[in-house]
């Protein structure tokens, strides 16, 4: 029963085991007997396969309450936007809680940057937009944020974590977005800044599906945003942007 549970390729917690219904009894003895091996004190794996980002990704929305995927650049680089080798070497997921204290210890080679979803879409998980990926047959999927999503949390991190120059780079790609889930994602983003340079690229860029949405029926909130000391103020959405990116036009 506990090879079902926990099959080949992925984690659980012991916490969520018990409350699968294990007792204390039964996981010490999987655990003495080598039916499971511990990855980090209180984290178990079958033993045999190695553990790679997907069976991270996926266990950690399978154990958890809400539902934790991956977004931002990881999402796009999954998608062909950006560099597939990099999102296999990082990560970003995205969700509605805290991170396990383990996370960060597990032996992996990918290396994991935990977002607070909430932050961007406020605390109902239902308004995200994400997809679900196989990734070995008969086990859980992970969850994968769809493009329009995904780009919108990528502008979020601009410029502290994301160059301006490295998301017009990736703007650049994003030709065929939905109009019908950007709409959607706009509507529920608590994000001023990333929602104003949604519109500031999708300007840049000239977007078929740009003529399809209108900055003033979306919340965009009032006032100047300085994103960039010393950039040059777009008068229509009232943000900073670096010079350079009049110069080349």
């Amino acid at each position: 029963m506990l090879a079902q549970t926990l099959p080949p390729g992925m984690l659980a917690s012991r916490t969520w085991l018990l409350h699968q219904g294990f007792s204390v009894h039964s996981l010490d003895n999987a655990l003495k007997s080598g039916e499971v091996v511990a990855l980090v004190p209180g984290v178990y794996t079958q033993p045999g396969l190695s553990l790679n980002w997907q069976g991270v990704a996926a266990s950690l929305n399978r154990i958890a309450d809400q539902p934790v995927y991956i977004g931002g650049l990881s999402a796009l680089e999954l998608q062909g936007t950006g560099h597939y080798a990099r999102a296999s070497s990082q990560m970003h997921l995205y969700a509605f809680s805290k991170a396990p204290g383990w996370l960060a210890k597990l032996p992996v080679s990918t290396e994991f940057h935990w977002h607070n979803a909430s932050k961007l879409w406020g605390n109902d998980p239902s308004v995200c937009q994400f997809q679900q990926e196989s990734w070995w047959e008969g086990l859980p999927p992970y969850l994968v944020a769809k493009k329009e999503q995904a780009f919108i949390e990528v502008l979020e991190q601009v410029p502290q974590q994301v160059s301006f120059e490295h998301a017009d780079q990736l703007a650049q790609s994003l030709t065929s977005l939905s109009p019908k889930r950007l709409d959607q994602a706009l509507r529920h983003c608590q994000s001023i800044k990333a929602k104003r340079l949604l519109f500031f690229f999708a300007k840049r860029q000239r977007y078929a599906w740009a003529r399809r949405l209108a900055p003033e029926d979306y919340d965009l909130g009032a006032g100047k945003r300085m994103l960039v000391p010393g950039g040059r103020l777009d008068r229509q959405l009232l943000i900073t942007v670096p010079k350079a990116f009049y110069e080349q036009e």
